[in-house]
């Protein structure tokens, strides 16, 4: 794979990322809300089937392509799996011109300061070479904010970008993801402080290193557009974060340079009970409306 032309395809590409890394804390929900309840499987290994067989279906669909989708974040046992036959990350990318990344965070630890780092990953190293070797572009890694703590939120970033240089180390490109719990009431308070933090950070990053942003879609229209226009930065998408996908299409219209990197929102309406040709319809209308909202701006 050319990483020089998928740096293209998320730098230029019009479209967004579709986040396809439920982990097993969320796959469970994922599930439900896919028309498969818990009582179809027995075992862990039958859950990570029936949900890499929902990935498949999306990664599948006619709609799905580099047209409108620029990339896919994968859960590890994605990237390690196959579709028709094809390792995943070779089929998102020479198949359907969809750039591939990674979730290699492992969880979030208690919160602190109402916030929660993640947890140590002390196999990052021996995991970003096998993303390399599987022609994984970049990784994704999340953190949650859920009060405007300025202790916390520092925190958080601080960390972030720690793991990120790491990751940087490796040819692969970090998606950092503070995510803002969309209910709190003071998150414009939260954004701020973020906004701040974030700058702080990507300002003190050699000229030659880039990181890409995954944030909750803010209160305030074009709250981080200096984070879009920072040269530091390749791309800044943003996350549903619990908004129905309307809302967040919405919200995500209003905000300059920002595209969708959106779960839940995107798998809205799909379900394992429809033929392939509803299902097909379904995410078809799924991926134009998110499209349309990412390039609105």
């Amino acid at each position: 794979m050319s990483n020089q032309a998928q740096a293209e395809k998320i730098s230029n590409g019009q479209g967004f990322i579709a986040a396809l890394d439920q982990s097993g804390g969320s796959t469970p929900k994922a599930l439900g809300l896919y028309g498969v309840q818990a009582d179809a499987y027995n075992t862990d290994e039958e859950m990570f089937d029936l949900i890499h067989g929902m990935r498949s279906r999306i990664a599948q669909a006619p709609a799905f392509t580099g047209d409108k989708v620029v990339g896919a974040i994968l859960f590890e046992m994605t990237m390690d799996r196959e579709i028709d036959g094809t390792p995943t990350p070779t089929y998102m990318w020479e198949k359907r011109g969809v750039v591939p990344f990674l979730k290699v965070d492992k969880g979030l630890a208690d919160e602190e300061n109402g916030c929660q780092v993640m947890k140590p990953m002390p196999e990052l190293d021996a995991l970003c070479e096998r993303a390399v070797a599987k022609g994984v572009f970049g990784t994704k890694m999340r953190s949650v904010i859920s009060a405007a703590n300025e202790a916390g939120i520092k925190a958080v970033v601080a960390q972030q970008f720690e793991v990120g240089k790491q990751i940087i180390g490796h040819g692969l490109m970090p998606i950092i993801e503070p995510e803002i719990t969309i209910s709190i009431a003071d998150k414009s308070e939260a954004e701020d402080i973020l906004l701040a933090e974030l700058t702080a950070e990507l300002d003190a990053l050699p000229e030659d290193k880039q990181v890409m942003l995954k944030l909750t879609l803010p209160n305030k229209a074009n709250q981080y557009k200096t984070l879009v226009d920072h040269p530091r930065v390749m791309k800044v998408v943003a996350l549903s974060g619990g908004y129905t996908r309307e809302e967040a299409n919405a919200k995500l219209a209003e905000n300059t340079g920002m595209i969708a990197s959106f779960s839940r929102a995107l798998t809205e309406g799909l379900s394992a009970q429809q033929s392939d040709d509803e299902f097909a319809a379904t995410i078809a209308d799924s991926i134009e409306g998110i499209y349309q909202a990412s390039i609105a701006g």
